[in-house]
């Protein structure tokens, strides 16, 4: 969520009334810091979990609607229902086990993130992986057959092969806020990330 979070932070760095998807809720941790920064945000949560979005209003004192709407459902079949160019922001944070369902890694689905994005509107993905960082390289391929500009944030031991772990993914037609600044937020971060900018990727999928 850090790393999320200092990615929308550099993008969007004052209050703005944003558009967020969040795909995958849990405990709305992401949600809560965008109304926290963002307090006339409109955000919709999926989460495939009914129980736990009621409790997560429970627990969380979560915004009510309009500012938060949460939902139960399924993010593979919520996402193509919505209107195109809605959000500014889509997060997909869905797993079964330690891995994203691969029915929502594909170069379509990420087709539909974009459809749904407004036309400099970012979206960022956790990716869980081994030291082989096999999923990533999957991703940011499908993801850089349809998005201009894609960018990876992750421990740097892990892109370096050493362990593994979660890589948060960024994309969007627009550039990414890669500068000095979210360089410098990242490193003095409590959990210590490393970007990997186009021409990083562009190495890393060779």
């Amino acid at each position: 969520m850090r790393w999320m979070a200092a990615i929308l932070a550099q993008r969007w760095p004052s209050p703005e009334r944003l558009r967020v998807l969040h795909l995958g809720g849990a405990g709305c941790s992401m949600a809560r810091w965008v109304h926290v920064t963002h307090p006339d945000a409109r955000q919709v949560v999926v989460e495939l979990d009914a129980k736990l979005t009621v409790l997560a209003r429970e627990w969380f004192r979560l915004p009510a609607a309009p500012l938060l709407r949460v939902r139960a459902g399924d993010a593979g079949q919520v996402l193509p229902t919505l209107t195109a160019q809605t959000r500014d922001v889509i997060i997909r944070d869905v797993f079964a086990g330690s891995l994203t369902p691969v029915e929502l890694t594909t170069a379509e689905y990420h087709a539909e993130a974009k459809r749904v994005l407004a036309p400099d509107g970012v979206y960022l993905l956790n990716v869980g992986d081994a030291p082989d960082l096999a999923h990533l390289r999957a991703e940011a391929a499908a993801l850089r057959t349809v998005f201009a500009h894609v960018a990876a944030v992750a421990d740097p031991a892990m892109l370096k092969g050493r362990r593994r772990g979660n890589v948060v993914v960024a994309a969007s037609d627009a550039p990414l806020p890669l500068g000095a600044g979210l360089t410098r937020r990242l490193l003095t971060d409590a959990l210590p990330a490393s970007v990997w900018d186009e021409a990083e990727l562009t190495r890393f999928l060779r």
